[in-house]
């Protein structure tokens, strides 16, 4: 075991002198860089694709049904694919931009009916009482709604950034290499399995409960200032 560990972790694993564990740390920086991005536009969508989809107007919730259930509908790998593929063919886009705007785009649409959600579930009585103190539409959202909303699908964020962040393992589909490719290398070239495989799931799930606590703890801190 002691023998595999080394040969797959801490010696030269190809003709370029790579050492294992630098290619497994630069696949999980990778991946960190792809799911931090990802994140944060797909946020800026979720947002902007929520109030879309609660407009009076047929013609601006048609574009925003019609791309979440695209979305929804397919596999983000597949998503990933035809974006780099076809879509991004002519633009010489990089790897990691590729995959920064196919997740982004991923994880808006799944953001916005989270979003959407949040908001329905606040009390409508909230709303009309609001209304009738004399507050806009726009500020009975800013100031009443969406503080609550933010409270109620915190944890439902907090698990659509843990998917994503397990999601970006397939940036290898498109040659990336990402943390669970970066393994695969290191597999192809040592033809030792376990190893490499391993140190990948362990840091996953190390990312993954890291994040789960740390979004415990600031959900704590929001029931206490209620």
């Amino acid at each position: 075991m002691i023998d595999a560990i080394n040969s797959s972790l801490f010696s030269p694993i190809g003709e370029d002198g790579m050492i294992g564990i630098l290619l497994i740390l630069n696949g999980l920086k990778v991946t960190l860089i792809v799911t931090f991005f990802a994140m944060l536009l797909g946020a800026v969508l979720g947002i902007g694709t929520t109030f879309m989809k609660m407009s009076s107007k047929w013609y601006i919730r048609f574009p925003a049904n019609l791309y979440v259930g695209v979305i929804r509908g397919t596999p983000v790998v597949v998503q990933l694919v035809i974006l780099y593929f076809i879509v991004l063919s002519a633009l010489d886009v990089d790897k990691i931009t590729a995959a920064i705007i196919a997740f982004g785009l991923n994880s808006g649409a799944y953001i916005s009916e989270i979003i959407r959600a949040g908001i329905q579930a606040v009390d409508k009585g909230q709303t009309e009482a609001a209304r009738s103190l004399g507050l806009s539409k726009a500020m009975t959202m800013k100031s009443i709604i969406l503080p609550q909303a933010i409270k109620n699908i915190l944890p439902a964020l907090g698990n659509e950034f843990i998917v994503l962040l397990k999601e970006t393992a397939v940036i290898g589909f498109i040659g990336g290499v990402d943390l669970m490719r970066a393994g695969e290398i290191i597999r192809s070239r040592t033809f030792e399995d376990s190893v490499p495989l391993f140190t990948c799931a362990l840091i996953y799930l190390f990312l993954t409960y890291s994040f789960t606590f740390v979004l415990s703890k600031f959900e704590k801190r929001l029931k206490q200032s209620d």
